[in-house]
């Protein structure tokens, strides 16, 4: 199969899961750039934030036209992220490949541990300012997560927004949107020296085939179960993360 037909193909399936699960569907992106596409895992982080950041400005523009945005909350939450990402971003070009393989492998696991757990119930609302050290210490943790691993981390993002921030479900996954943009753009501005080394001819249909499988996934997540669509997803996450940390150990 050509590399334009993978990256079309992997593309479709990562956004599919970004449609339909929300957070976690990016993270198969880094795997498929690498195992599909041939990237090293430093350009398939750096490509990775590309395909998150179009994706989820795409998504957060119709989350927006619904309501669904808590605009000053997540701007709170992603500033302290910022610096993280930008760090993170930088340090990443400098870790060796197995380092992140095995790093990016854990991540996977987290994220699809947390999948199979069952949903943790909407928060009463609590104002941002009371909850300043948790806020600032779970935003910093998101950006640095996504400035290393070129993920938008979502999954950690959604249940640090109800738990932490006091968001509702529907409001948190539209404001990690605003979130997961920011910090990736950020990641991607500490990237710009490494930029040469991602073949963009592939990344550009794969992004593109990411925003129109993220409208699909909607659709998806409107007719099948929540809960079924999420323990699929887990279950093939956690083989590709064994994959990948034997990958990296091997």
């Amino acid at each position: 199969m050509s590399a334009l037909l993978l990256a079309l193909a992997a593309g479709a399936v990562t956004g599919l899961a970004l449609g339909a699960l929300g957070g976690g569907g990016s993270v198969l992106a880094v795997p498929a750039l690498i195992y599909l596409l041939g990237f090293t895992p430093a350009a398939a982080t750096t490509a990775s934030l590309v395909v998150v950041t179009v994706t989820s400005a795409t998504a957060l523009v119709a989350h927006a036209r619904e309501g669904a945005v808590r605009w000053r909350a997540g701007a709170v939450f992603a500033a302290a992220g910022i610096v993280p990402a930008a760090v993170g971003g930088a340090v990443s070009r400098q870790l060796p490949a197995a380092l992140l393989t095995g790093a990016f492998a854990v991540l996977a696991a987290v994220a699809a541990l947390r999948m199979l757990r069952p949903p943790a119930a909407g928060s009463t609302a609590v104002p941002v300012a009371a909850r300043a050290s948790r806020v600032a210490g779970a935003g910093a943790g998101l950006g640095a997560v996504t400035g290393v691993l070129g993920v938008g981390g979502g999954f950690l993002a959604v249940p640090s927004l109800v738990n932490v921030v006091g968001l509702r479900m529907r409001a948190a996954i539209g404001t990690s949107l605003l979130v997961i943009t920011i910090n990736s753009l950020t990641a991607l501005a500490a990237r710009a020296g490494s930029a040469a080394d991602v073949d963009w001819s592939a990344v550009g249909p794969f992004a593109g085939a990411a925003i129109l499988g993220a409208w699909d996934g909607r659709r998806l997540a409107a007719r099948l179960s929540a809960g079924t669509l999420q323990r699929v997803f887990a279950y093939a996450l956690l083989a590709v993360a064994a994959f990948m940390l034997a990958d990296a150990v091997g």
